[in-house]
């Protein structure tokens, strides 16, 4: 979409950028759609036994790859990736979508929407396998788009925070890419990923000494997820003008 409302005088030395409230990449909103659209399927269309077999061939579980490939389905194949387009409910999607959009946009915007789509299967595979190296043999269900969604934000903590440490909407994806070494030293990368990382160690936390009602959260796929995303995000970011050296 286009980059409306930005007045460059002086040779670009007094810009002045005004920000619409709502200006998503069409590539974003056409995702959100998707998910919105399989879920209405899913909740209000389909039979309780026709949505049983969709969660049992498209929702990732890790006991699959404790069963020899031969004696079972392809879902093996799929599931990793497949798992990212389902939700348990509607609240789930809706908190998914949100963060998406904060840090979805960005980077769509900065890598397009063919390595948007690459990336999204590798970081939900990312999330997946991270989940799996701690529930090995597991017969549980994941589903949702949480793992994909932290991989956007731990590609994000790579380039959308200013050096004063504030993040523009719009104009987020033109910023330069921190090698590591300069994330990690960033207050502001520091603020957000230390938050982020104990609210999901907290989440664990809660569901091994806790309860676990209503389905638990998959916190060791959202951490693989941002993993993935903070330090194989230069991968995908090839199109950028500056220097790309890690």
């Amino acid at each position: 979409m286009r980059n409306d409302g930005v007045e460059v005088q002086g040779g670009g030395a007094d810009i002045r950028r005004r920000e619409p409230a709502f200006n998503l990449p069409g590539s974003l909103v056409a995702v959100l759609a998707i998910l919105i659209a399989i879920h209405v399927v899913r909740t209000y269309l389909l039979s309780p036994s026709t949505d049983e077999f969709v969660l049992l061939h498209f929702a990732f579980i890790p006991g699959r790859y404790a069963i020899p490939f031969a004696e079972q389905d392809m879902g093996w194949l799929w599931s990793p990736v497949t798992y990212s387009l389902l939700h348990g409910s509607w609240e789930h999607l809706i908190f998914n979508a949100f963060w998406m959009v904060a840090f979805g946009a960005p980077v769509v915007r900065r890598i397009g929407l063919l390595r948007f789509f690459l990336f999204w299967c590798l970081s939900a595979a990312a999330a997946v396998a991270f989940h799996t190296t701690l529930h090995w043999g597991a017969m549980i269900l994941v589903v949702g788009a949480s793992g994909v969604v932290s991989g956007l934000m731990g590609a994000a903590a790579r380039f959308v925070f200013s050096p004063s440490g504030r993040i523009s909407r719009q104009f987020a994806h033109l910023n330069r890419r921190l090698t590591i070494g300069e994330a990690l030293s960033n207050r502001s990368v520091l603020v957000f990923s230390g938050i982020w990382f104990l609210t999901n160690f907290l989440i664990g936390f809660g569901q091994v000494f806790g309860s676990a009602e209503g389905g638990a959260i998959a916190w060791e796929a959202h951490i693989g997820g941002f993993l993935f995303g903070f330090l194989c995000f230069p991968l995908f970011d090839v199109g950028a003008a500056e220097t790309r050296r890690d």
